[in-house]
């Protein structure tokens, strides 16, 4: 393995990452699914909604959509579907009642805190043997690959180790 003075070369870290990925995402998907979630059909798009009500509150769909950087519109259809299934519930904002305030449905909450509890320990873990600055590198550099794909178009595939 080729190295610089900290740690491995840019090609090295590379090949590392994208050999690591993947089997990341695998396992993180092979997460059982509580009994009282599973045969909803539940997308990874409908856990990171969860994740931000489980670990936020409850909230608006417009600010669901602003922490989940999509349209208001994408939101509204999924908390309508979720609605619908029962997962989640939307109720008057007690300041505004034209707004309406989304939430997980109480008899969804432990199975959902479960569900994401997996990956959350998982993280945990990582973070506590981390420095703040470490943590902190994490979370930029996998904020910067998030962005770099999003520039490349969704392809990363085209690229090639040096």
């Amino acid at each position: 393995m080729s190295t610089e003075s900290d740690g491995p070369a840019v090609h090295e870290a590379v090949r590392t990452l994208l050999l690591l990925m993947p089997r990341l995402v695998g396992r993180a998907k092979r997460l059982p699914v509580p009994p009282a979630l599973q045969g909803l059909d539940l997308a990874p798009r409908h856990l990171a909604l969860l994740a931000h009500l489980e670990y936020d509150g409850p909230t608006s769909v417009n600010e669901l959509a602003a922490r989940l950087e999509v349209a208001p519109t994408t939101v509204s259809l999924m908390v309508s579907d979720l609605s619908r299934l029962g997962v989640l519930q939307r109720t008057a904002d007690p300041s505004d009642r034209r707004r309406r305030i989304i939430a997980i449905a109480p008899a969804y909450a432990a199975p959902i805190g479960e569900w994401l509890s997996g990956s959350a320990a998982a993280w945990e873990s990582v973070m506590r043997g981390l420095d703040p600055a470490e943590r902190a590198t994490v979370i930029t550099a996998l904020h910067a690959y998030e962005t770099a794909l999003e520039q490349a178009g969704g392809q990363e595939g085209n690229a090639q180790p040096r």
